[in-house]
């Protein structure tokens, strides 16, 4: 393809050379650069694609997108000088790869917590619809019935691209995607349409990045300034923000406040969640396998976006009612004891306060905490967390989550800090496998063993190495003959 087509939508200017020359392929990777490439050179957190230049020239690229020049590039390389680097990535993949996005209904789902749950409750309706679906998100990537592995909630912008072109090739239909902070303040998603944006709900999560929460809110609301349609939480603080900045249709949904979509007479149990939905003056039966307040929240937002879609409300809580759960998201397992475990993603304030009140509506006894903070990450909600668990538990054990390059302790002793303004007894087990070992060996009937942070993941990373540890293997384990 020729590189002035690939830059459609990008301003630019030659520096030097051809902007006509035809390119084989798109790498920002040196390392995967070959003979008629192009290489973009992205300036990252660590290292800045500028100073790989040289590298990828020598390795046969024949043009170069770059923020500035480069030292040590011969003068018969086509040089193309951008304001974003990463900006211009995303739309040549989207060039590159034939427009992929407007051939599919894209639906964007993006918020602190509930993306994951609210993709998989989209997914089990458009499935019952016999629709084709792809989903790209934390847990995995999919099409259709087939698994992809996924590194990121939402991938860089040619990997992304590839893959919904990969999605259109299959004949996906219907693509529900989770669309991170990060992916929006990154450029991953420019270029992309989406037909329907969703809006869960926004605490605090990602300041090492973002900084202040305005920043964070500010990169969120990115995603209603570009989809058609929009379904917006109202009974979040940022609900009005995200309606103010959407553009087109918007349905609201919320349980406090007055909204299109509203849910009333919630009931809670350790089976699942049960509550009336009003919509057009009329009201309808819900349920859902998860447990939990935050529960009725991503269902609205799924059901939302569903009739913004014309499928009908019948269709909608068929659906829902045969979706049995997520990985990783209030996954139970139950010990012939008498006491059960719950493995949650939480790893945020509010995710692990909802998670707690929900375990707390259908508790018969203790409510014990295993849980800790990632390393590497945003070290002021290490304290807020300490004090949510120990205001909403009767017993806590912190532990160590993904201490990436951190010291294991000193997170623990971070986290200890908030849980010391609590009356509830704790201890610090570094040990994420000794601590759940401990939480069952001091569960007695009736009680609830709460083992937050990492979900789904079936891996733990230390400084110097990745290890493979899944928290629902574990509580299994810990339960051994007595396990259900």
């Amino acid at each position: 393809m020729e590189l002035n087509k690939l830059l459609k939508g990008v301003s630019y200017s030659v520096l030097q050379g051809n902007a006509n020359i035809e390119v084989k392929k798109i790498e920002y990777d040196s390392r995967k650069v070959t003979a008629g490439d192009v290489f973009v050179c992205i300036t990252g957190f660590q290292r800045d694609g500028h100073t790989f230049a040289a590298k990828a020239v020598k390795s046969g690229a024949v043009a170069l997108i770059c923020e500035y020049v480069p030292e040590g590039i011969d003068k018969e390389v086509t040089i193309f000088q951008v304001e974003n680097s990463r900006e211009a990535l995303a739309f040549m993949a989207v060039q590159y790869f034939n427009q992929p996005s407007p051939k599919m209904h894209v639906i964007g789902v993006t918020g602190t917590n509930g993306k994951t749950t609210t993709t998989y409750l989209m997914k089990s309706i458009l499935d019952h619809m016999e629709k084709k679906v792809g989903v790209v998100g934390t847990i995995e990537n999919r099409i259709g019935d087939r698994v992809l592995h996924t590194e990121r909630t939402t991938p860089e912008s040619k990997e992304l691209q590839e893959l919904l072109d990969t999605m259109v090739k299959e004949d996906v239909s219907h693509v529900v995607m989770e669309v991170s902070s990060h992916s929006l303040d990154l450029h991953r998603v420019d270029g992309i349409e989406y037909e329907i944006g969703i809006f869960t709900n926004l605490t605090q999560d990602h300041l090492d990045y973002h900084k202040t929460m305005e920043n964070y809110k500010e990169a969120k609301s990115k995603l209603f300034e570009r989809a058609q349609k929009s379904v917006i939480n109202l009974d979040d603080a940022a609900g009005s923000f995200m309606r103010e900045r959407a553009k087109g249709q918007v349905l609201t949904f919320a349980v406090e406040n007055d909204a299109d979509l509203r849910a009333r007479n919630i009931e809670i149990s350790a089976e699942g969640t049960e509550f009336s939905l009003t919509w057009e003056e009329k009201e309808y039966h819900v349920h859902l396998s998860t447990p939990g307040r935050f529960s009725v929240y991503n269902a609205l937002g799924a059901i939302g976006a569903c009739l913004l879609l014309g499928i009908s409300m019948t269709d909608i809580l068929v659906g829902l009612k045969e979706n049995q759960g997520v990985a990783g998201r209030f996954q139970a397992v139950r010990s012939k004891k008498g006491y059960q475990g719950v493995v949650d993603y939480a790893h945020t304030p509010d995710g692990l306060d909802n998670i707690l009140k929900t375990a707390r509506e259908f508790a018969k006894g203790r409510i014990i905490t295993i849980f800790g903070c990632g390393g590497d990450r945003d070290k002021t909600k290490r304290p807020i967390m300490g004090e949510i668990a120990g205001n909403g538990s009767d017993y806590c054990i912190i532990t160590s989550d993904n201490p990436r390059t951190e010291d294991p302790l000193t997170i623990l002793n971070e986290v200890e800090a908030g849980m010391k303004k609590t009356q509830c007894p704790y201890e610090k087990i570094a040990d994420r496998r000794a601590a759940i070992l401990q939480g069952t060996k001091m569960a007695k009937t009736g009680d609830v063993i709460i083992i937050a942070g990492k979900g789904h993941e079936n891996y733990q990373i230390f400084k110097d190495c990745t290890i493979h540890f899944d928290d629902m293997e574990e509580i299994r384990k810990a339960f051994g003959e007595d396990c259900i």
